[in-house]
């Protein structure tokens, strides 16, 4: 099997043998880097070579902590190491690392570092522009506050058919054909959210408050002007954000909408409720494309040998040297992730597959993030492999949408192959008006400083209603519709972010229209994009995989019409 070269870096200015212990490791060098004189541009090069070497081997150390950490929770000396990085050694680092940002942007030599540098020196522009010394307190409070939602729905559990289950499993039940038992779900989960509701609100009061506060002692009118600097969002504006919300709102609902008259029609149901929306039609069994993670890897790497051998490739060399972490189990932490190694520079995936077909997608798209990691490793310098989220969600996305075709490793009944395309399509039709409610939600939060508990209940369900298709019959449980924002964990812990996934996942659809007529050139462009990391603007990089950096109306709605006859294509043989 052909591959990628994945050289491992060679250190020049840290010894061979250098581990990070604690801080007093690390003093030497954070010393030196501080002190030492840059004469000319050729000093500065090697200076930032320097650096890149040091943040790439503190990056792989607290990769593995946080690998290890998430693979067994109740290790204590895991646990203990994870802990003393954030409590000892990060707030160091922060302090240095804007010593260092304001040394780079006052050296006479910057200006001619020439264009791979554009990206990472307007975003370290930015952050010294952005520091305040009084922000850094706020900052700490936030970050504990953020960590008590966690800590408030995390403990929530249900009873459902005399099983205690958190509100993930619980919400398993929801895909059943037996319209009973979905129902006692849903009422279960509802009443366990409904328990926690007014102190959800007090926390996001604080939330609010501190943002707000953290916004104008840096200089800006409100939290919104604020923290589209500091995510670094200088290719979009929320002028921009409110197109996609329009876009959305008019091209991609009518889809949602056939969606559900479609559910609506196979569960022979005179109107839906919020109960039916996930369920699987009667007769019809939630797929099981493996039972074992083994069978998961082995069918995996047929799949995307069938998409391009070298994705194959990358996923084969993570398993021959055991950097993939599958099944689920017990003292391991939820979720999963791919971890890119610094210096290394074989990526590590983290999951918790248990036998349903989501477990095949997750995996497919945590491969898409450790193809981007292994293609932008070769770049000289670790800022330039730090991408933003809107192109390394683009190539996780894509990855799972180039996968599709080839699905039959899977599955082998063609009932069974459908049902996995149509599931895919419709989590992509129905997640993006999400999306944007989400997105649109924050935009008023945060531009109505002040607001009160019942003015965010009354914006929240307008903007609820611009993004809903009026076809699931909430009676009796309009109450709880009112807080359902507060399942989203991005609100409380980070902030406006979230609408990268739908500008990625709108890429992605067209990165799927370009494979569907030229597999070959779409792969090419695809790979040319992703190597490149952060030495060019969002712009840019899209321009190089092939596709429009574009969320206005007139684009949504091409790329809606391409989701259409896909969909009718499916909904054909059903």
């Amino acid at each position: 099997m052909e591959g990628f070269v994945i050289q491992p870096l060679v250190r020049h200015y840290l010894p061979a043998d250098f581990q990070l212990q604690g801080l007093s490791s690390l003093q030497p060098y954070l010393q030196e880097l501080e002190t030492r004189p840059i004469p000319d541009l050729e000093a500065l090069h090697r200076w930032l070579a320097d650096l890149s070497e040091l943040e790439a081997a503190v990056d792989e150390d607290i990769s593995w902590r946080q690998i290890r950490v998430s693979q067994d929770t109740s290790h204590q000396a895991y646990a203990a190491a994870y802990q003393q990085f954030y409590r000892e050694i990060a707030p160091v680092l922060q302090q240095y690392a804007q010593r260092f940002r304001q040394k780079i942007i006052s050296c006479p030599f910057t200006d001619q570092l020439g264009a791979t540098y554009f990206p990472f020196l307007r975003q370290t522009r930015n952050a010294v522009a952005l520091f305040r010394e009084e922000n850094i307190p706020l900052q700490n409070e936030l970050a504990l506050l953020q960590r008590k939602y966690g800590q408030i729905t995390g403990s929530l559990t249900v009873v459902v058919q005399g099983q205690e289950l958190t509100l993930p499993q619980a919400a398993r039940f929801l895909e059943q054909s037996d319209r009973n038992l979905r129902e006692e779900a849903f009422i279960r989960i509802a009443n366990a959210r409904l328990s926690i509701q007014q102190e959800l609100d007090e926390l996001f009061d604080q939330l609010l408050e501190k943002r707000h506060q953290m916004a104008q002692q840096a200089g800006y009118p409100d939290y919104r002007a604020y923290r589209f600097r500091e995510l670094n969002r200088f290719d979009y504006t929320p002028a921009d954000c409110e197109a996609f919300h329009e876009a959305i709102s008019r091209y991609i609902l009518p889809l949602v909408a056939r969606v559900q008259e479609k559910k609506q029609t196979e569960l022979g149901l005179s109107a839906l409720q919020p109960w039916d929306t996930d369920a699987m039609p009667p007769g019809v069994e939630p797929l099981r494309p493996f039972t074992q993670a083994e069978e998961l890897v082995q069918k995996t790497l047929a799949c995307l040998e069938r998409v391009d051998p070298r994705f194959a490739w990358v996923l084969a060399e993570m398993h021959r040297q055991g950097h993939l972490d599958l099944e689920s189990r017990k003292h391991k932490a939820p979720g999963g992730f791919n971890c890119a190694l610094a210096e290394k520079g074989l990526p590590f995936i983290f999951m918790n597959a248990s036998g349903q077909w989501q477990d095949v997608v997750t995996l497919i798209h945590e491969t898409g993030h450790a193809v981007h990691a292994v293609l932008a490793h070769s770049l000289p310098l670790q800022a330039f492999k730090e991408y933003p989220m809107e192109i390394a969600e683009l190539a996780s996305m894509s990855m799972e949408l180039f996968s599709m075709h080839a699905w039959e490793v899977y599955v082998h009944h063609p009932e069974e192959l459908r049902l996995a395309r149509r599931q895919q399509l419709e989590r992509i039709i129905t997640l993006l008006p999400w999306i944007a409610t989400i997105d649109a939600f924050q935009h008023w939060l945060y531009t109505h400083p002040g607001h009160s508990r019942e003015a965010r209940r009354q914006a929240w369900l307008q903007v609820l209603d611009r993004f809903s298709t009026g076809k699931v019959d909430w009676s009796g449980w309009e109450h709880y519709r009112a807080i359902s924002w507060q399942k989203q964990l991005h609100l409380f812990e980070v902030p406006f972010y979230y609408i990268e996934y739908g500008i990625a996942q709108l890429g992605a659809v067209a990165l799927r229209r370009a494979f569907t007529r030229d597999p070959q050139q779409t792969l090419q462009r695809y790979m040319q994009a992703l190597q490149l990391g952060n030495t060019r603007t969002l712009p840019e990089l899209y321009r190089e995989a092939g596709i429009a950096f574009d969320f206005s109306p007139e684009y949504v709605r091409s790329l809606a019409g391409f989701l259409e006859t896909e969909l009718e294509e499916i909904y054909a043989h059903h």
